[in-house]
């Protein structure tokens, strides 16, 4: 196998930590992409390259991505952006900027399902900027479009654990909707980036199965060891809770969850390649409640 050098962002967080692992581990470089060199050690033990550079910053990037059979790129996901969604319009500017000074052999780049949508999509129109910012570019690109992740579920725990109640935001509650683990989302990354190809690709991923909140909720129970039951939260409550929670702008979370339960933001199996993971939802709830 031909050891090739791969320029990750994000490794800091779920995904792209997960895919420089995923690499690294089959025996291929990383120049991991940090903001913060401090972050630099834990990289550095595994083999890891480092560069720092600000996702913000074009000239910085270009320099991270100068040399790089391929790059992920991704941005800095909010759950509380700012009206017109300046950060992630500065981030993908940059990034396009810096793929485009570069010319790294292809790019990989984290979008959502949902993000070839124009409306309708609120905290994922984050990642619709950064597909249009990546649109133009004459380079090898796919555009990766998971679903829910599975991961969210941690915020589901404490309340669990406490009220016997899984707040449930996806409704109703009997309805099944797709997941999907990171760290499968990272695999498919990496094993993306090790391929070759012309154009555009969009690659949407989910994870084994479907589950409806009422299932979660019964495997929440099993896994703590407690009744646990699918509290649906009515939606005249979100915009207070989600306020009280300190979102002092929640219509894009909102927007995007009524985009779920309404079926607006789906798969397009037809049109795309669709990969299935195989990490199950047991699997990552048991490493969360394990971490919590």
């Amino acid at each position: 196998m031909e050891m090739k050098m791969f320029a990750i962002t994000g490794v800091s967080g779920q995904v792209g930590g997960a895919t420089a692992r995923t690499l690294l581990a089959t025996g291929h470089k990383v120049r991991a992409v940090l903001r913060d060199r401090s972050k630099a050690a834990a990289w550095e033990a595994l083999g890891a390259e480092i560069a720092v550079a600000d996702l913000e910053d074009a000239e910085s990037l270009a320099r991270a991505f100068t040399g790089a059979d391929g790059v992920y790129v991704m941005v800095p996901p909010s759950f509380a952006p700012q009206p017109g969604y300046p950060e992630a319009r500065a981030a993908s500017s940059a990034i396009a900027a810096a793929l485009k000074a570069a010319r790294p052999g292809r790019a990989v780049a984290l979008s959502s399902i949902g993000g070839e949508r124009q409306s309708g999509l609120g905290l994922i129109t984050q990642v619709h900027i950064l597909e249009e910012a990546l649109a133009p570019l004459d380079l090898p690109i796919a555009i990766l479009r998971p679903t829910w992740f599975m991961e969210n579920s941690l915020w589901d725990i404490a309340p669990a654990r406490d009220t016997g109640k899984m707040p449930s935001f996806l409704q109703p509650a009997d309805r099944p909707f797709p997941m999907v683990a990171t760290a499968d989302i990272g695999k498919v990354a990496a094993e993306t980036l090790i391929q070759s190809w012309t154009g555009k690709r969009v690659i949407e991923i989910e994870g084994p199965k479907l589950y409806t909140q009422d299932e979660l909720a019964g495997l929440f129970g099993k896994a703590l060891g407690c009744d646990v039951t699918a509290q649906p939260i009515p939606h005249g409550e979100w915009e207070g809770l989600f306020k009280s929670l300190g979102t002092a702008w929640p219509a894009p979370r909102i927007e995007m969850i009524d985009g779920f339960n309404s079926g607006w933001i789906a798969f397009e199996p037809e049109k795309h390649e669709h990969v299935v993971g195989g990490t199950t939802f047991e699997t990552v709830l048991a490493g969360l409640v394990e971490r919590s």
